[in-house]
């Protein structure tokens, strides 16, 4: 049944038609370019020369997050808390070897700056990326030459 009221054909264009849009509109001020494109979570692969080495990974507050043997894959948090990089210790010991330590980081993620060309600073770039750690990323491979 079609109507030949103005306001109700204005009404019926602004639900079916202008709603949608705005409602795109402020949804994508609402995302974030490095939570939607990027990871906050990070598959690290982890291998020794010679392997088979034990490894033990501690976060930055001295927690153990995986002991194991390489090669291995951990899943690595990015981010350590509101606008924190994470970083994490990871100690390579063998019998005959040396024990050997590296130290991986999180570096700036370059998604976080697409917040900038996006118009979403105040809620994608200061709040969302930082909360989710997505501002962050981390190397997804750590390799240690170990010596006698």
């Amino acid at each position: 049944m079609e109507t030949t009221d103005p306001i109700q054909k204005e009404f019926f264009l602004m639900k079916k038609i202008v709603l949608p849009f705005v409602s795109i509109a402020l949804l994508a001020t609402l995302i974030s370019c490095a939570t939607l494109l990027s990871e906050s979570v990070y598959p690290v692969t982890i291998t020794s020369d010679p392997s088979d080495a034990k490894i033990t990974v501690t976060d930055g507050n001295k927690n153990i997050v995986f002991q194991g043997k390489t090669p291995a894959e951990v899943n690595l948090k990015a981010g350590n808390g509101f606008f924190k990089k994470a970083s994490y210790t990871i100690r390579f010991e063998k019998k005959g070897y040396k024990d050997s330590v590296y130290t991986l980081t999180s570096t700036l993620d370059g998604w976080y700056f697409g917040n900038l060309l996006s118009g979403n600073i105040v809620i994608g770039m200061l709040i969302i990326d930082p909360i989710t750690g997505a501002m962050w990323q981390l190397d997804p491979h750590v390799s240690m030459k170990l010596s006698k």
